[in-house]
């Protein structure tokens, strides 16, 4: 099949390279335009257009999919089918209905539940002991259209986000290779999503991660995992901002206050939550790199009944 593949990130990059793989005439790759990175602010290629480089797939990265222009650029092709994974862009009417078959997309959840931009995340956040990948074929809503295939995975006790994205990734780029020869031949059965009440996985803000120590141990942890790599979690330690990047929930009865060291050991920093402790085992200082606690505690002093959060600090 004569394939437009679209997509940006990571996550597209497994998909893409298989549908290669499986011998798809992939005529053009549609990502995201560069964008400056670092503190140098260089020029930085989205990983999907490194990958397409590689198999001299002609790219097209326009800023807006919809102008008339981008529209044209893309009827030049004849594609068969377009294969969408995180593309970054909401598509027409005009777009979807362009090629033969459609366009089918890769969503990184178990639809209808965690439609929107952070289904990855939010399943942790939630406490959901699974999740998978969903391909559909697209409509005009956002992640509403006939479902095509799903599978789904465990949620282990140690994932984080990034360790969850990436076994979707590549749960995902096995779904998709499949759905346009079933598509072709005329296998594929299309599911229409049940009506419902779902949880939307809205995007992701900074303030989110910053922890209330009033929670449970294992709300807090989730928030930990599920926030990791990006944005990350928080506090403040003598007024200073200080990430959390890796926590772990013991939960029990807690015999202090929510926020209160417990106890500093040589590897933990162990504080009283709602139910129990948090023992904290990674951090960054604000405006340094992260580091074992027990780095931190060659330079920093925390002790037994010191105050984690916010103060008077109105701001992050």
């Amino acid at each position: 099949m004569k394939v437009i593949f679209m997509g940006t990130p990571d996550f597209a990059v497994g998909a893409l390279e298989n549908i290669v793989k499986a011998g798809h005439d992939v005529v053009l790759c549609v990502t995201q335009p560069d964008k400056p990175k670092g503190r140098g602010k260089e020029l930085s290629m989205p990983p999907v257009k490194e990958c397409a480089l590689k198999y001299n797939i002609p790219v097209f990265q326009p800023v807006k999919i919809r102008l008339p222009e981008s529209v044209a650029e893309l009827k030049k092709y004849d594609a068969d089918v377009f294969v969408v994974a995180a593309f970054g862009q909401i598509l027409t009417k005009e777009i979807l209905d362009m090629p033969k078959y459609g366009c089918v997309n890769i969503h990184a959840s178990l639809l209808p539940e965690y439609k929107g931009a952070a289904p990855i995340q939010w399943v942790i956040l939630n406490g959901e002991k699974k999740t998978g990948v969903t391909v559909m074929q697209m409509d005009e809503g956002l992640d509403t259209g006939d479902m095509i295939m799903s599978e789904s995975i465990a949620i282990e006790e140690a994932d984080t986000a990034d360790s969850l994205h990436d076994k979707l990734s590549e749960l995902g780029a096995a779904r998709t290779v499949r759905a346009p020869a079933d598509i072709e031949a005329g296998k594929a059965v299309r599911t229409p999503q049940p009506k419902g009440d779902f949880f939307y996985a809205k995007m992701l803000k900074k303030e989110l991660g910053e922890i209330d120590w009033n929670k449970s141990a294992d709300e807090i942890g989730r928030l930990v995992r599920g926030l990791y790599s990006w944005p990350g979690t928080y506090t403040y330690l003598n007024d200073k901002l200080i990430k959390i990047i890796t926590a772990k929930a013991e939960a029990g009865a807690a015999s202090g206050n929510p926020g209160e060291i417990a106890e500093v050991t040589k590897n933990e920093i162990k504080v009283y939550c709602a139910d129990g402790l948090v023992s904290i085992e990674n951090v960054q200082p604000q405006g340094k790199k992260s580091m074992s606690v027990h780095d931190f505690l060659l330079g920093n002093k925390p002790e037994k009944g010191m105050k984690l959060g916010r103060s008077h600090i109105d701001t992050v």
